[in-house]
């Protein structure tokens, strides 16, 4: 029976988790075509649910043993860690997307939320397989991968009046927002990109398109 080598089932345990976690695509994506009343109603359940699941592994050892037992293999080292007891990838994501889209217009939460599922993604199956170059905490590839697919994801995501200005605000907010992912900061990425980006976003609409109305797409809802 072969063995895979410690660093190819590495990244085959990131492949699994990122493929997972690209399923919370469906999360933006479903916002597009429900009021934030409803998307809401699913979301707080659900993050209820992940959360006090993720913290109940941490107060009770035969939960946290039966829990890693079926789960531990999507678990990073440090989510494994009985010292600092970090919360799992999942349970930020559906936190994340909870307080975002209460936050922030719809329009800034779909673009900031997908880059965060799309961009992290391929930012950190592309800096674990071709990373060479260091850039802060990450790689230089992971981050350009980061930034390409990000300006993708802004091309493609609904915008207001699909005015040029749009375009240009999210292309800037999504450089931002490959500049924090690869910043050696102590708050979780599935936290701090979306953030950063919707605050950018919101912010450079204010300044350069005032007149418009970043709660359309909410209101058209």
């Amino acid at each position: 029976m072969t063995t895979l080598p410690d660093v190819e089932r590495s990244y085959m345990g990131e492949l699994a988790r990122k493929t997972i976690h690209l399923c919370s695509l469906s999360i933006p994506v479903a916002s597009c075509f429900m009021p934030t009343s409803t998307a809401l109603t699913i979301l707080v359940p659900l993050t209820l649910i992940f959360g006090l699941t993720d913290l109940a592994r941490h107060v009770f050892p035969t939960f946290r043993h039966l829990y890693h037992r079926w789960f531990g293999w999507l678990l990073r080292a440090h989510e494994k860690s009985e010292q600092e007891k970090h919360l799992n990838g999942a349970t930020y994501v559906l936190i994340s997307a909870t307080i975002g889209i209460i936050i922030f217009p719809k329009i800034i939460f779909v673009t900031a939320f997908s880059i965060l599922i799309i961009s992290d993604t391929i930012a950190a199956l592309v800096g674990r397989k071709f990373g060479r170059h260091p850039f802060m905490k990450k790689s230089l590839e992971g981050t350009l991968a980061f930034f390409i697919s990000a300006v993708g994801v802004v091309c493609l995501a609904p915008k207001i009046g699909y005015f040029p200005a749009e375009y240009t605000i999210g292309i800037a907010a999504a450089l931002l927002g490959a500049m924090v992912e690869a910043m050696p900061i102590p708050i979780d990425d599935n936290l701090s990109i979306p953030f950063t980006i919707g605050a950018a976003m919101w912010l450079l609409y204010a300044v350069f398109l005032p007149t418009v109305n970043v709660y359309a797409m909410d209101l058209a809802g």
